[in-house]
């Protein structure tokens, strides 16, 4: 019977994971109110992803 010596390491640290789930939302989130805020759905998507790019080094600051 053969035994694992170390488990392969994960792709992503459980920070890193929660930080880009965080900055997701956040980006959907801004994207959706912008949209329904009669918005072209372009500059939406752009609001979102601006808004994504700028939530993670704030929630990686917060959550560290």
């Amino acid at each position: 019977m053969t035994t694992p010596s170390d488990p392969e390491p994960s792709f992503l640290s459980l920070h890193t994971a929660v930080v880009l789930l965080g900055a997701l939302f956040a980006g959907f989130v801004t994207s959706g109110l912008s949209s329904l805020g009669g918005v072209h759905p372009a500059l939406s998507v752009l609001a979102g992803l601006g808004a994504a790019g700028g939530a993670v080094p704030v929630l990686r600051s917060l959550i560290r």
